[in-house]
């Protein structure tokens, strides 16, 4: 049987002025697993409003799967106001409360529904007990876990951010999220040591950390591996970093090679990056281009 895979958290409208589209990191995450023939699920909550029926609509047209895509009548689907700066860096203006701050636990077990092997989760939807609690009974089961640490301050606090590291086998983040959560006396050491030092502390056997344009570098099994990244023109770089994610969470699923999953990560990043919006359709021939890079 196929393996699968369960993300968790936010599903929102990303507003670009007048324009808006379909966000959201791990719905982001779970568009592109789609994409790589990953069966996926999502479980989340969007409101019993305008915006909430247009998200469905979109999500439908996308053929994405909606069972696990609760209904709140009375906490607003998310609208988060977009920042890019002139080089398309992206920031966000989220509103609290929303209707995936509530995410409830399924009165029928999730997992008898849909027997995933993997779980994928942010932090910004554990921003409150509520969402927080049902990812954590969700996290009780025995399936492999994957932490997109994803930081959206002010929407996180240190000790959430520890518990979700705790329970995962996999964590990923970026540099500016590994210098935030080493203690203070590691803020000097090198960036492979503070990646040492955090798989020690939470016992997480794989942390990936993203270096934007200078590619990453992921501890795994002991061992670190590098990729310097591909350059590309950017368009913007929203989704760029959740499309990093499902490449690395799809080749883990087929037990690719290290140095591989990079190669593949980093070009699909590279790709979203050089395109607009958070999932554009693959083209492969732009992809394999970016992949020839010298």
């Amino acid at each position: 049987m196929e393996k699968q895979v369960l993300c968790f958290g936010e599903v929102l409208w990303d507003g670009f002025g007048a324009e808006k589209k379909a966000g959201g990191a791990p719905m982001n995450v779970a568009m592109h697993l789609l994409q790589q023939q990953i069966p996926t699920e999502m479980m989340t909550r969007i409101g019993e409003d305008d915006l909430g029926e247009e998200l469905l609509v979109y999500l439908e047209t996308q053929k994405f799967p909606t069972q696990f895509i609760q209904r709140d009548p009375e906490l607003p689907t998310c609208l988060v106001t977009v920042h890019l700066d002139e080089n398309g860096h992206a920031k966000y203006t989220i509103p609290q409360p929303v209707s995936w701050d509530n995410i409830q636990p399924e009165k029928i077990g999730v997992k008898e529904a849909f027997p995933f092997e993997m779980i994928v989760y942010g932090s910004l939807a554990c921003r409150t007990p509520t969402s927080l609690n049902t990812l954590l009974l969700l996290l009780k089961n025995h399936v492999f876990k994957v932490f997109d640490v994803n930081l959206r301050p002010p929407h996180y606090n240190l000790n959430v951010i520890e518990t979700l590291a705790q329970n995962a086998d996999v964590v990923k983040m970026n540099d500016e999220e590994m210098l935030l959560l080493s203690p203070q006396n590691e803020q000097h050491a090198s960036l492979e040591d503070k990646m040492k030092e955090f798989s020690r502390r939470y016992h997480v056997k794989t942390v990936c950390v993203t270096l934007g344009g200078n590619g990453c570098i992921v501890l795994h099994q002991n061992h670190f591996y590098r990729h310097p990244g591909f350059k590309v023109e950017v368009v913007d770089t929203v989704g760029a970093g959740d499309s990093f994610l499902a490449t690395f969470i799809a080749g883990l699923l087929n037990q690719l090679p290290m140095e591989e999953i990079l190669v593949n990560a980093s070009a699909i990043g590279a790709f979203v990056a050089g395109s607009y919006g958070a999932n554009p359709i693959y083209d492969l021939e732009k992809i394999n281009a970016i992949k020839q890079q010298k």
